[in-house]
């Protein structure tokens, strides 16, 4: 394309998930209230944590901060699109794209690795649950939960590097609800080539390489729980993996359904049909498939609402 073509954009056009009139009220209403259970539902999930001393444990810190990960995720896009419904523009600077682009990447880095390290944590609590208070150690549970941040932030930082340096044309219009990477490089005039790459390379590594630790620490429990002699002891074991796995399943089957395929063959439909999977709808359905399967976390919920319920009564 001639250079004399291109011109500087100073924002995009952000098209929503539908461009129907009529369908703008119900998605409004759908997606408003997805948000609130979202933020509910994690808001309560760290309160409880925090609140009840018994649940001071590594797992349940990094459940915490999943939650907090999850609300920041949600955060990222949701009130952005519902803003834009309504809106006659349904702009955003290209700046506040940049930036939301960061922070999304960071915050869904940040879930992938949160999800690895419980998984480490279900190791070493069923595999060798006799060293648990000696390994996973409070200072180790912080410097890791810290480690995920800074990993999540070079992460963000590499892909939005690169995507601050494409340009893009007189069509600033973006077929999705925010500013992800593929439809971005949809629109973009100059060479996709090298962000194409470090998606499929450095993006695979920290992505698969999370989930390869992942399968790895349950194909050690699954080995270590067919050994119990009892079946109560073998239910047991996969009743507190439960909940993880199934997480596990949601993200990371709509994650590699969006982004580990070649950008020519990205559909936009289905694209934005699976990142609303993981965008929306698993940070809402965390809070509930984590307290609906653990014990522990609904007797501190049962307790926490009857402490509520006495001061209010009084």
């Amino acid at each position: 394309m001639d250079n004399t073509n291109w011109t500087s954009v100073s924002h995009f056009i952000l098209l929503g998930i539908s461009t129907r009139p009529e369908e703008q009220i119900p998605l409004f209403l759908l997606f408003l209230l997805m948000y609130a259970i979202n933020i509910s539902g994690n808001f309560a999930i760290i309160t409880l944590i925090i609140s009840t001393p018994r649940l001071h444990t590594p797992m349940y810190i990094f459940l915490s901060n999943l939650a907090l990960a999850d609300i920041c995720f949600t955060s990222t896009t949701v009130p952005k699109m519902l803003q834009n419904m309504f809106s006659p523009t349904k702009a955003i600077s290209y700046m506040g794209c940049l930036v939301q682009t960061y922070f999304f990447i960071c915050f869904a880095a940040m879930e992938n690795f949160l999800l690895a390290i419980m998984a480490y944590d279900r190791y070493i609590a069923i595999c060798q649950p006799f060293c648990y208070p000696m390994i996973l150690t409070r200072m180790l549970c912080l410097q890791m939960v810290a480690l995920c941040h800074i990993l999540s932030h070079l992460h963000a930082l590499l892909h939005t590097f690169l995507m601050g340096q494409l340009i893009f044309c007189a069509d600033n219009r973006i077929p999705h609800f925010f500013c992800d990477l593929y439809p971005l490089m949809k629109i973009s005039c100059s060479s996709t080539h090298l962000n194409t790459l470090m998606i499929h390379t450095e993006g695979v590594i920290v992505i698969n390489g999370a989930l390869i630790f992942i399968i790895a620490s349950y194909v050690c429990i699954i080995s270590v729980v067919l050994r119990k002699p009892s079946a109560k002891g073998k239910w047991r074991a996969f009743s507190t993996c439960g909940s993880h796995l199934t997480v596990v399943a949601i993200f990371y089957g709509t994650l590699t359904g969006v982004y580990f395929q070649p950008l020519t063959s990205y559909s936009v439909t289905k694209g934005r049909i699976l990142t609303v999977m993981y965008t929306v709808v698993t940070p809402m359905l965390n809070p509930f498939i984590y307290s609906l399967k653990n014990g522990d976390v609904k007797g501190a919920f049962r307790k926490w609402m009857s402490r509520i319920w006495t001061s209010f009564s009084r």
